[in-house]
């Protein structure tokens, strides 16, 4: 399986922030660090934001910070909500299925089980068991 970059740009943000919780950090700030796009970095802190992951501020001393403790943070949701709209196959989506093998397919339910566990085993984990510190400390 393979996450999309809006996912690990949202997981990268997560960690970082559960690092320093006490601090708001920038869009700005994060896209120089992890040396993506701001525009990219606006709409995945804006999803996370929107998810309840995180509160944003504006203005002079704003910036985005956790929503609530890094424990209460299971990774499997969050990688649930932000590839939401990523299908694992086609004939997962809505009004999806041109596959010929539909009728006899035994796979699909096979690719929904595995998925289905694959978000349950993240879920084992938090956000607080992935924090980043810069330092390494």
């Amino acid at each position: 399986m393979r996450l999309t970059t809006f996912t690990d740009f949202g997981l990268r943000v997560l960690m970082r922030m559960a690092g320093a919780p006490e601090r708001p950090f920038t869009t700005a700030e994060l896209a120089d660090e992890f040396r993506v796009s701001r525009h990219h970095l606006a709409k995945v802190i804006s999803a996370l934001s929107s998810a309840g992951y995180l509160e944003t501020r504006r203005g002079g001393g704003g910036g985005a910070v956790l929503a609530r403790p890094p424990e209460d943070i299971r990774l499997g949701d969050v990688v649930a909500h932000l590839e939401g709209d990523q299908a694992l196959v086609e004939c997962f989506l809505p009004g999806g299925n041109a596959c010929t093998l539909t009728p006899n397919c035994r796979l699909k339910a096979r690719l929904a089980g595995a998925e289905t566990a694959f978000i349950a085993e993240l879920n084992r984990s938090s956000l607080a068991d992935c924090v980043y510190h810069p330092l390494g400390r």
